[in-house]
């Protein structure tokens, strides 16, 4: 199945230009263990009855309380109707204390005066995984092949998530991944205490036995390249292993949010393809 995808894919098989998700969808609970807060999570099928592998795809975090309640669902068409179109079904949980979820926020790091991205992030990741767990009640789907792929503080959960080591985890997209940005103490491209990020992915990259794709834009204002490279240094030198990709072509407006500009995947989803297929996804 995924070399035909493959050579769609790479004989300019695009969404350009997407505003609508037209696929197959159904809206569920799932339960995270320990919590009385359940996920409303979107799932989106591709044609036909399966079983497809899965893209657990992870959204961002606004700043502020009420910025992350006013969230919805983070039913982005761009990157669902990409991730569908490339065979797999696309699940989109919000986390706890985000959007149509709602309950007590489990993702904080804090103030950007002393921020605790680790722990942060692995609150996050626990919704990540309660999700990974879920889908393998799903008849339609292929639960030993699940892609983990997060946007912004979703791409830094998902590689918190992959530490895990959940079963059916192989490979994982960090988008746009960091934390720390949008404050007033930020520079552009260099979020707060970028070293103490660096130092988180470390402790991580130690545990993560998938391969990681990183895929940033170089105008990205939140994270800017050297900040990335450092993190992608500090991921290799604990043995973990990926690719750092810059994004190539245009991007209209703020870089961080690639992902959701239409037309975006016919340049990030054949990078992701030959990812999957190199690593025999």
């Amino acid at each position: 199945m995924f070399r035909q995808i493959f050579i769609l894919v790479f004989l300019g098989f695009s969404l350009v230009g997407c505003k609508s998700i037209e696929h197959r969808s159904e809206n569920t609970q799932i339960p995270v263990s320990g919590s009385e807060t359940k996920l409303a999570t979107s799932i989106f099928y591709p044609k036909g009855q399966g079983p497809f592998p899965v893209a657990v795809l992870n959204h961002g975090t606004p700043s502020g309380d009420k910025g992350r309640r006013a969230m919805g669902r983070w039913n982005e068409p761009e990157p669902i109707n990409a991730l569908v179109d490339l065979g797999f079904a696309v699940v989109v949980p919000m986390r706890r204390g985000f959007g149509a979820t709602g309950g007590r926020y489990n993702g904080s790091i804090g103030g950007c005066s002393n921020p605790d991205f680790y722990n942060g992030s692995l609150g996050a990741a626990e919704d990540i995984v309660a999700t990974v767990n879920y889908v393998k009640s799903l008849p339609q789907v292929d639960s030993s092949r699940i892609l983990l792929i997060g946007f912004s503080a979703g791409g830094i959960a998902s590689m918190a998530a992959a530490s895990m080591q959940p079963e059916g985890v192989k490979a994982v997209m960090n988008f746009s991944g960091g934390r720390g940005s949008g404050r007033s103490s930020s520079k552009k491209g260099v979020p707060c205490y970028p070293e103490r990020m660096a130092s988180a992915i470390g402790i991580y990259a130690k545990n993560i036995t998938v391969p990681v794709l990183w895929y940033y834009a170089e105008n990205d204002s939140f994270f800017g390249p050297e900040v990335v490279k450092s993190w992608f240094a500090s991921f290799q030198r604990s043995g973990a292993k990926g690719e750092l990709a810059f994004h190539q072509g245009p991007s209209s407006g703020e870089g961080h949010y690639l992902i959701k500009q239409s037309g975006s995947s016919k340049y990030w989803s054949p990078v992701l393809s030959k990812f999957l297929s190199e690593h025999m996804f």
